[in-house]
């Protein structure tokens, strides 16, 4: 069962002190899961170096999804990657379905392309459901990209070329990534992974 905010709550009236649960919760996935378990070796070095922003986007529609996101690289664009290097683009009022969520995808991508940032930008895709093509709803791959909230990572592709040049064997990090989720016990998916617990 994800965290998703049932529609009926969708009034972009939310309390500042659920914004920062949501927040936390996200910051805990990203060191417990993807830092914690070197899902993406790339990213503890700017977590350190807090140059990682989580922002929680109040929208409730995707037109008004589609322009946050084009706010936030508007801002990466604006800021040195010494200062920002990357943005997590949370959206808990929206997309309970994968389907939606990986339609609206399609849209984030086409930005990118509109905006002339090919090759600048790329975007990871994270969701409570994520299911990867070819796989079934309950295969343990799909860990990897299972986040307490439907999650759009931006990521500039300059900064990911110069981390990969010095990591070994960068092409073998998803077979390594499934491995590592598919040996995790029990009781360490219901430590690491709470909000998928039915």
């Amino acid at each position: 069962m994800s965290n998703h905010i049932p529609a009926s709550d969708n009034n972009k009236n939310h309390s500042s002190e659920q914004i920062q649960l949501i927040e936390l919760q996200v910051k805990q996935w990203l060191e417990d899961v993807v830092i914690g378990l070197n899902l993406c070796p790339f990213a503890a070095k700017p977590n350190r170096n807090k140059q990682i922003k989580i922002f929680v986007s109040e929208d409730n529609n995707e037109n008004d999804l589609l322009e946050t996101i084009y706010m936030q690289f508007k801002e990466l664009d604006e800021t040195p990657a010494e200062t920002l290097e990357t943005i997590l683009v949370v959206a808990p009022f929206l997309f309970e379905e994968f389907d939606d969520y990986n339609q609206f995808l399609d849209l984030v991508e086409g930005l990118v392309v509109q905006l002339g940032k090919s090759g600048i930008y790329q975007i990871a895709s994270f969701h409570p459901d994520y299911c990867f093509y070819g796989a079934e709803p309950d295969d343990a791959e799909n860990l990897t990209n299972r986040s307490p909230y439907p999650v759009f990572h931006l990521i500039r592709e300059e900064s990911m070329a110069k981390v990969i040049k010095h990591y070994p064997n960068p092409e073998a990090i998803p077979d390594r990534n499934i491995e590592c989720v598919e040996n995790l016990t029990p009781e360490q998916m219901r430590k690491l992974f709470p909000y998928l617990i039915k």
